[in-house]
């Protein structure tokens, strides 16, 4: 996984955990939801580089 594409799996993972957890504090369901989808997305972002990586050795 390059270093890059690793940050910002990281970053849109920590992003939409935040997020999720602010919308769950204050009852902002709209807030959470797209904190999940941000954390997804991170997690969908890592998936592909760790494929991507398998698929170079």
């Amino acid at each position: 996984m390059s270093a890059d594409e690793k940050a910002k799996a990281k970053t849109e993972q920590a992003k939409g955990a935040a997020k999720e957890a602010a919308g769950r504090a204050t009852g902002n369901d709209r807030l959470a939801a797209e904190g999940r989808t941000d954390r997804m997305k991170g997690d969908a972002r890592q998936a592909k580089e760790k494929t991507k990586d398998i698929g170079k050795h």
